[in-house]
């Protein structure tokens, strides 16, 4: 496919300030900028507190505050619908008003939703701590993106997104650990203590943006009419390669994420038969695997195609459903709890190629002026994905279809296949994440901080 005149910009700016630097964990720390290193080294520490509230908040609503179930169920659907309605406008401030500012704002957001949930104690307060927490998510994705890749670029980028996965992962996973031993429903200060302690791990990103960020990834340039018009989501959505990437995301996000919280513990217990103890070991193994071998992946597919780590992602995926199937088939045994924790590996191990790849291409396919819509345009499909699994997947099992419901999953993944190589056709090979296929690029990249310097 011949590259486009920004193609050509954007792989000439790549040859010039990514890094040049031996895929090793000392390699890649040295290679980012001080910004990236900032950045990078305070995920674990603030998604820590996220960790430590994600599996307890609904029954910190329910059991410790007394609200009903099924209004419980409702408090906590508000956060995705809000998260979704505000994917849209959060894009196009960032790519107004710059990225720092929009990811500050949403980290404040979580910080008051958190302070508001530690004392909550009514459905009026709940919604207000919700709707907050669903602007932070709305921010999170398209701005911590978008913040990014300010900072790094080309292949630097590609493992930046990939580490970054793994420590959200630590984090969350030590947060649900620590908090799993601290919280008693008996004793409501321990449920306040870790909203408290939630709070207190966002002022650590709030801190970085204010002090040594607070240059970083600023109002993009406009250099002409026409940017400073900037460009609608549909003129975006009619680019052909950014329909293909954003199918392909929807598609991941419906077929993994989404049936994480209700298709894949669903299925477990009804079909599998497995205890609940089996279910979160399973999710204990799926953190351990993405920390454990993120940056080993990030070495096998070093120099491949992301087109075609999609088609390994499919490979471990289909592979990982079918385990799933078959344990249905041995319901209630030791055999089927051991298949339940082994689809959580393998789908780990799907995880850390999907995680790199995404991101990557969406930012590598934005310039600087639209990287929030494009960024927006990702987090909208990943969002409608994961609204529409839960929904997909307990009508089908509610109604015993199991074996229909992993056979749907697998069609989907067939998608995913065709999609990718649709997407190959449409991009180049320094968006696809082959930067020696380019042009000149024999010639040694030179020596540099990071990625594109950020406008301010």
């Amino acid at each position: 496919m011949a590259e486009t005149t920004e193609d050509r910009a954007g792989s000439e700016r790549d040859r010039q300030e990514e890094p040049v630097h031996e895929l090793t964990l000392r390699g890649f720390w040295n290679a980012l900028p001080r910004p990236g290193r900032l950045l990078l080294s305070t995920t674990a520490v603030s998604t820590l507190g996220r960790g430590m509230t994600l599996p307890f908040t609904i029954i910190y609503v329910h059991e410790v505050r007394g609200i009903s179930l099924d209004v419980a169920g409702l408090l906590m659907g508000l956060i995705a619908m809000v998260a979704l309605l505000v994917t849209a406008p959060v894009g196009a401030l960032i790519d107004r008003l710059g990225a720092r500012v929009v990811v500050l704002s949403g980290n404040v957001a979580q910080f008051l939703g958190a302070l508001v949930l530690a004392f909550a104690t009514s459905v009026p307060a709940f919604v207000v701590a919700f709707v907050l927490l669903g602007l932070s998510f709305g921010v999170a994705w398209p701005g911590y993106n978008a913040l990014t890749s300010t900072i790094v670029s080309g292949r630097l980028r590609t493992q930046f997104f990939g580490i970054n996965f793994a420590l959200v992962n630590l984090g969350i996973g030590i947060g649900g650990i620590v908090s799993g031993f601290l919280t008693d429903v008996d004793r409501p200060g321990t449920f306040t203590a870790i909203f408290l302690a939630d709070a207190a791990c966002v002022l650590v990103p709030i801190t970085l943006l204010l002090g040594p960020l607070r240059h970083v990834a600023g109002r993009p340039a406009r250099t002409s009419e026409e940017d400073r018009r900037g460009t609608g989501y549909l003129a975006i959505l009619r680019k052909p390669a950014v329909l293909w990437i954003t199918l392909l995301t929807f598609l991941t996000s419906f077929v993994g994420y989404g049936q994480m919280e209700a298709g894949f513990p669903a299925f477990a217990r009804q079909v599998s038969e497995v205890s609940t103890q089996t279910i979160g070991l399973a999710f204990a193994a799926n953190t351990a695997v993405i920390v454990g071998l993120q940056f080993f992946v990030l070495r096998v597919i070093d120099g491949h195609r992301r087109t075609r780590v999609f088609l390994g992602l499919v490979v471990m995926w289909a592979a990982a459903w079918l385990l799933l199937g078959a344990t249905g088939l041995v319901a209630g045994t030791l055999l089927a709890a051991v298949g339940v924790v082994v689809f959580h590996v393998m789908f780990g191990l799907g995880e850390t190629m999907l995680q790199p790849t995404v991101p990557a291409i969406v930012n590598d396919l934005a310039h600087d002026r639209e990287r929030g819509r494009f960024n927006a345009v990702s987090a909208g499909a990943f969002q409608t994905g994961a609204v529409a699994a839960p929904v997909v997947a307990g009508w089908m099992l509610d109604r015993q279809l199991g074996g229909t419901f992993i056979g749907m999953l697998l069609g989907c993944l067939g998608g995913v296949a065709i999609l990718a190589m649709a997407l190959e056709r449409r991009i180049s090979p320094r968006v696809n994440g082959v930067f020696d296929e380019e042009p000149d690029s024999r010639a040694a990249p030179t020596r540099a901080t990071g990625g594109p310097p950020a406008a301010t």
